[in-house]
């Protein structure tokens, strides 16, 4: 049994640190030792109960305390922990929004590195069903629905209810859930053109010369945001290109606990990036999940590394590097139309890069646009918002959300994460529409 809560707050006033991801570690994998850590950091969220409202782990783990016959965790079946693992999605919010034990406090609760080792040992030990083994290949998925006359057939299905049912028995879509739609040709196709000609001068953390890391989604569910960013960045004279080469950033196997997948990513990413890095480019991608790979957990996995280090150091949110580039006034700001009001909804993949709401920062530079920030989970959050097991609890996450963007009255809803943006705005019958901050930036500045 855990020490019970005490009062002691040592260490809690200090900033947060992280500590690598230990999962080279042999004891990383032993079933005791992970139940036993398991025990311990329920027990200390048990006294607490701050981050309840944050996600459905922990109104999961509540219950299960509160029902059991002790009425607390130890009278939690060890075999019912699986519970609470399988409704954390890896948002990294509580332990960088809510919780006051994170270390240096010597507790050292680090929630989701825990609920992270716990998905990666069940992984290790059960495996995965081959519905999320194929959901979480997103790149394998984009290609196959992304081949001509393939495409028109995948989009027809997934507007067809019979087919949706079908998927729903076979892949574990929900029949309701927004899926992507799928085109051809694709983004790298649409940008092959760009050649990275020209120089702009360094400003601040930037050096002015900008690889696009498409991502999966990027590249066959929204080429229109990958081909928006592209042309925000030459608008400001900066030279842009593509990454060379890309795999999977290695998110939705992370999510899955598939961390020797995640290290295959990174050795077919991270040596291309580092190389491109040292010739002088920066990168950035337009999805947030995509970004914080590099930025953090990367990084975190592979502390030692230092072609990991590097690309972390070199890899920014696109808001943040327009953001550092008007710092130094070298930011175009010859905007052409007004954008009105704007309802944003702040991804928690971006919110947990610690760099504050640059992309609000930026947008309120058009005259005339005022913005409303809406700092809630949108559950989506990779495949919950779509699995039939976990989307109706998805919804219920998203209606916060929905109430604001409602509330707002806006002429615009965006979101940096178009999987946040398009699940809330479906939940909204698509009135407004989702667009990306990138999109309307673009439409901004009249290109």
């Amino acid at each position: 049994m855990a020490e019970p809560i005490g009062t002691t707050r040592e260490g809690s006033l200090e900033a947060p640190t992280r500590h690598p991801l230990d999962w080279l570690n042999p004891e990383f994998w032993e079933r005791a030792s992970l139940d036993a850590e398991l025990e311990r950091v329920f027990n200390i969220c048990h006294g607490c109960r701050r981050c309840v409202s944050l996600c459905h782990a922990f109104p999961t783990l509540f219950d299960l305390i509160d029902e059991s016959e002790s009425m607390e965790i130890d009278g939690v079946k060890k075999s019912d922990y699986a519970k609470v693992t399988e409704q954390c999605y890896l948002c990294d919010l509580c332990y960088l929004t809510k919780c006051p034990y994170v270390p240096p406090h010597p507790w050292n609760v680090d929630f989701p590195h825990l609920m992270l080792r716990a998905k990666a040992v069940d992984f290790r030990e059960h495996g995965a069903p081959m519905s999320a083994r194929i959901l979480s290949n997103t790149r394998a998925v984009g290609k196959f629905a992304s081949i001509p006359v393939v495409v028109q057939t995948i989009n027809a299905a997934n507007r067809n209810k019979t087919a949706r049912k079908l998927l729903e028995k076979t892949l574990d879509v929900d029949a309701q859930a927004r899926v992507p739609t799928y085109h051809t040709p694709t983004a790298r196709k649409r940008l092959r053109e760009l050649d990275g000609a020209g120089g702009a001068k360094p400003a601040g953390r930037t050096r002015g010369k900008v690889a696009i890391f498409v991502t999966c989604y990027g590249d066959h569910a929204d080429p229109g945001v990958v081909e928006d960013l592209a042309a925000v960045l030459k608008h400001n004279a900066m030279p842009v290109r593509l990454v060379e080469r890309e795999s999977c950033c290695g998110m939705p196997k992370l999510e899955l606990g598939d961390l020797e997948t995640v290290l295959k990513y990174k050795e077919r990413n991270v040596p291309m990036l580092a190389d491109m890095a040292r010739e002088g480019w920066d990168f950035t991608a337009a999805i947030p999940s995509c970004v914080l790979m590099f930025k953090q957990e990367l990084p975190l996995m592979f502390p030692d590394d230092e072609d990991v280090a590097l690309v972390r150091d070199r890899f920014f949110d696109p808001f943040e590097y327009l953001a550092e580039r008007h710092k130094a006034g070298l930011l175009v700001t010859d905007f052409k139309q007004s954008l009105g009001k704007i309802a944003w909804q702040v991804p928690c993949h971006q919110r947990v890069q610690k760099i504050g709401p640059k992309t609000a920062e930026i947008l309120q530079l058009v005259p005339d646009t005022q913005i409303t920030t809406i700092e809630r989970c949108s559950g989506h959050d990779g495949t919950y918002g779509v699995k039939h097991k976990t989307y109706a609890l998805s919804r219920k996450l998203a209606k916060p959300v929905e109430t604001r963007v409602a509330q707002a009255e806006a002429t615009h809803f965006t979101s940096d994460c178009p999987m946040a943006g398009n699940h809330i705005a479906h939940g909204l019958n698509g009135t407004p529409a989702a667009e990306h901050p990138l999109s309307l930036l673009r439409k901004a500045y009249g290109i």
